[in-house]
C-alpha cells in the first residue's frame, strides 16, 4: 500500500458527499492541497465506549474511523461501522485494520514540535520516563509541579499554544471551540490526568509526553469491521432506522456549523435503536459546550487527557 500520508491513497469505500465541516478538507490548515493522514493514532480513551455500549454486546455501532484504534477496541465487543470524511485517514485506518504499521501524522508531527522545544527546560527523555513510570496520584502531582512545570515551561506552553500561533497551523472554524488561556487549560487538564489515573498504567499520557507507540499489539477483532468514507451525519441518514446500539462520533462537531450539529444529531436519532448511547468529545471546556448543566461530562474519567468535554448520553437526551 502507498504512504496514506502522500495524498495518492485510495479509499475503502465511497459513500454520501461530504457535509460543510471543516473536517472535509483532510487537512488542519486552509492552504488547500492533499488530504493527509491528520492522526497517526487516536486521543481518545476507549474505555469510556466500551463501558457505555457493555449493556448492548454483540449489537452493531458506529464510530469516527481516524487511525482505526476505536474501530479495533469496539470490536472486540460489536460489529463496528466505521467513517471517516478523509479518504487518506480511511484507508491509512484499513492499513492499520490489515495489520499495517502505525505511521505519523500531521497531529503527531505538531506535538513532536512541542516535545522537542520542551527538551532545553528539562523535559529530557529520562525525566519523562521516570515520571510515567509513577503509580500514585498524590506523588504524580507533586512531581508534576515541582519537576515538569517550571516557570519557563509555562511560559512555552502559553506561547506555543496562543491562538495567534495555532492560527499558523489551524483553520479559523477549528480554533473557534478553543478556550481562552488555551496552555493553561491544557496545563489543568493534564493535572486532571495525573490526579486521577496511573501513570504507569496510562498509555495515553505515554503517547502525549512521549510519543511512543502503544506496547500493547491490538486484538484481532472479534466481530466485522466495515469501513466506508462518508461523512457521518450523510451516512447515518444512509441507513435504516434502528441500526446503532451506540455511537461514538470523536469530536467532529468541533468547529462545525449550528446547522450541521442539528443534523448529525436528528440523523443518530434516527439511526439509533432503543436506548442507544452516543459519546462525543470537545476541547471546549464544559461551560462552553454545557453552559450551567454538566451532568453528561466524563472527561475526568478519560485517561487521554486533551478533552475538556466527554459527553455520555443516551441518544434520546441530545439536545440542538
Amino acid at each position: 500500500m502507498s504512504n496514506p500520508d502522500s495524498g495518492a491513497a485510495a479509499a475503502p469505500a465511497s459513500s454520501t458527499v461530504a457535509a460543510d465541516t471543516p473536517w472535509r478538507a483532510g487537512r488542519f490548515d486552509t492552504r488547500g492541497g492533499p488530504q493527509r493522514v491528520l492522526f497517526g493514532r487516536v486521543y481518545e480513551d476507549v474505555s469510556i465506549e466500551l463501558a457505555a455500549f457493555a449493556p448492548k454486546a454483540g449489537q452493531p455501532v458506529f464510530c469516527i474511523a481516524s487511525a482505526g484504534c476505536t474501530a479495533l477496541a469496539l470490536a472486540q465487543q460489536h460489529p463496528v461501522t466505521a467513517v471517516d470524511i478523509n479518504p487518506v485517514q480511511l484507508a491509512y485506518a484499513q492499513s492499520r485494520l490489515d495489520g499495517g504499521p502505525m505511521l505519523v501524522g500531521t497531529a503527531e508531527r505538531l506535538m513532536g514540535v512541542g516535545r522537542a522545544a520542551l527538551v532545553p527546560f528539562g523535559w529530557r527523555r529520562a525525566t519523562i520516563e521516570r515520571f510515567l513510570s509513577m503509580t500514585d496520584p498524590v506523588d504524580q502531582v507533586n512531581s508534576w509541579h515541582a519537576q515538569l512545570q517550571t516557570r519557563p515551561v509555562r511560559w512555552l506552553m502559553d506561547l506555543g499554544l496562543s491562538i495567534s500561533n495555532l492560527k499558523l497551523v489551524y483553520s479559523s472554524p477549528l480554533l473557534a471551540c478553543l478556550p481562552d488561556r488555551l496552555g493553561e487549560v491544557m496545563r489543568g487538564r493534564l493535572r486532571r490526568t495525573f490526579a486521577h489515573h496511573a501513570n504507569a498504567t496510562n498509555p495515553y499520557a505515554r503517547a502525549l509526553l512521549l510519543g511512543d507507540p502503544s506496547a500493547t499489539p491490538a486484538q484481532p477483532p472479534a466481530h466485522p469491521i466495515a469501513l466506508a468514507c462518508a461523512d457521518a451525519a450523510g451516512y447515518l441518514e444512509s441507513q435504516p432506522p434502528a441500526s446503532f446500539a451506540g455511537f461514538s462520533i470523536s469530536n467532529i462537531l468541533d468547529g462545525a456549523p449550528a446547522a450541521y450539529r442539528i443534523r448529525l444529531h436528528a440523523a443518530l436519532r434516527r439511526a439509533a435503536m432503543p436506548g442507544a448511547t452516543v459519546v462525543q468529545r470537545s476541547f471546549s471546556e464544559p461551560a462552553q459546550f454545557y453552559g450551567t448543566r454538566r451532568a453528561y461530562n466524563r472527561a475526568q474519567a478519560d485517561r487521554s487527557v486533551l478533552w475538556g468535554v466527554v459527553d455520555v448520553r443516551e441518544v434520546t437526551a441530545l439536545e440542538d
